[in-house]
């Protein structure tokens, strides 16, 4: 199994009513604000272990597992919005930076959550490392019936329990999992994400089995339309030098076919008012965990301006 170089420890801070879990690496430093890397979705925070463990700089770096994932409290509600999660963060930087403007990375859904935070709150972030989180397709208005009733559909599904996240039966079908997701992550760090993307569970029968750590309402497709006008409107506000990090496995493609491409995603980042942009070669979506040595070089670097 894999051996962190920089073992994280963990911490537990109140964020809105909830008991937020954040991992932290190395110590404050007096006078600088901490690094802070935001999972994507159906992740945890130590997913970032490999990066951290590959960065220069020895600075003090935390990372939140967002509200219903890894070992945050989940709210007790049966779906999830992008503002709350720019709210949560909102939370957590004025415990850990007050005042402070803070470099921030994120990957996918963290990714998306700090492009739009970044506009919202420009004067609280440095700068911007966006991995892979493109946006989804621009929707229109017509597509609202069809979408609240879809949303509300799923709703009564997870509710009758057809949601479920899958268990495994051993670490190791939960390691293999990963990997069939992603093909070229290793062995050993497949395990060792294992351990930390499902916890141990005992049946009635006694038998051990592995459950994800996230909640179902996660898969719920979300109410909203998603509103590209309003995107572009908070990307303009960006004050923060955002670079936008992209694997070369082309995963946007994958995922939207023609409803959404990389140029339509070179078109939104035109209204950042400083973008720029890098290319990870031999990665896909997880790149933090295909190419980490990479992907801590390009950060260190951005930062470090």
């Amino acid at each position: 199994m894999y051996q962190p170089r920089r073992p994280a420890r963990s911490e537990f801070v109140p964020v809105r009513g909830l008991q937020y879990h954040v991992l932290h690496w190395g110590e404050p430093k007096p006078g600088q604000a901490p690094l802070v890397l935001l999972h994507g979705w159906m992740d945890v925070a130590a997913s970032y272990q490999f990066v951290v463990d590959a960065l220069d700089d020895e600075r003090h770096v935390i990372a939140p597992d967002w509200r219903g994932f890894g070992l945050t409290e989940a709210p007790g509600i049966d779906n999830y919005w992008i503002a709350d999660y720019m709210a949560d963060l909102d939370w957590l930087l004025d415990h850990y930076a007050g005042e402070s403007p803070v470099d921030i990375v994120g990957h996918s859904m963290g990714g998306n959550v700090l492009m739009q935070y970044a506009g919202v709150r420009p004067q609280r972030v440095r700068r911007v490392v966006n991995l892979e989180g493109f946006g989804m397709p621009a929707a229109k208005a017509d597509d609202a019936p069809a979408r609240y009733g879809k949303w509300m559909d799923e709703i009564k599904r997870m509710h009758r329990g057809e949601l479920d996240l899958h268990p495994y039966t051993s670490l190791s079908g939960v390691a293999r999992r990963l990997m069939k997701t992603n093909p070229r992550l290793t062995t050993d760090k497949a395990h060792w994400l294992a351990s930390q993307w499902a916890r141990e569970t005992t049946l009635p029968d006694g038998r051990p089995q592995w459950q994800i750590r996230g909640e179902p309402g996660h898969k719920i497709t979300s109410a909203q339309n998603y509103r590209l006008d309003e995107v572009l409107a908070m990307y303009r506000r960006i004050t923060a030098p955002v670079l936008a990090v992209i694997a070369d496995g082309n995963s946007l493609g994958g995922w939207w076919k023609d409803r959404y491409t990389l140029n339509d995603y070179h078109e939104r980042l035109k209204s950042v008012p400083d973008a720029r942009v890098a290319m990870v070669a031999d990665a896909g979506h997880m790149l933090h965990h295909d190419q980490p040595e990479r992907v801590a070089s390009l950060i260190g670097e951005f930062l470090a301006g």
